[in-house]
């Protein structure tokens, strides 16, 4: 399984945390109250498509809303392969992050 990146793992996480209501408005606020960084909406859909090509999201359409002019939310939700590589990617750092000098940081 190829690594995913961190703008990857971060979206992941922040899919899960939002529970059914994950379309790109909800995902770019919870990072940036998360991080405390701004996040553009490319920086949030160029890995929600990377996501999605490899199956670790579905997106599936809400119905159309008059306040978004008839247009439907895009909402993603993580698949079972998407949870396999969040695992993976966790279990790598833990173990990167077990061997470092209890110090180095400080």
């Amino acid at each position: 399984m190829k690594l995913l990146s961190r703008a990857e793992e971060i979206i992941l996480l922040a899919v899960i945390k939002l529970k059914g209501d994950s379309y790109g408005v909800a995902i770019r606020e919870l990072l940036q109250r998360e991080t405390g960084k701004k996040w553009s909406f490319g920086s949030i859909y160029t890995p929600l498509n990377k996501l999605t090509r490899k199956q670790y999201v579905i997106k599936e359409y809400g119905e159309p809303t008059a306040e978004r002019g008839g247009r439907r939310k895009c909402i993603y939700e993580v698949t079972d392969k998407g949870i396999a590589a969040l695992r993976e990617i966790q279990l790598i750092q833990e173990s990167l992050w077990s061997g470092l000098p209890a110090n180095i940081l400080k």
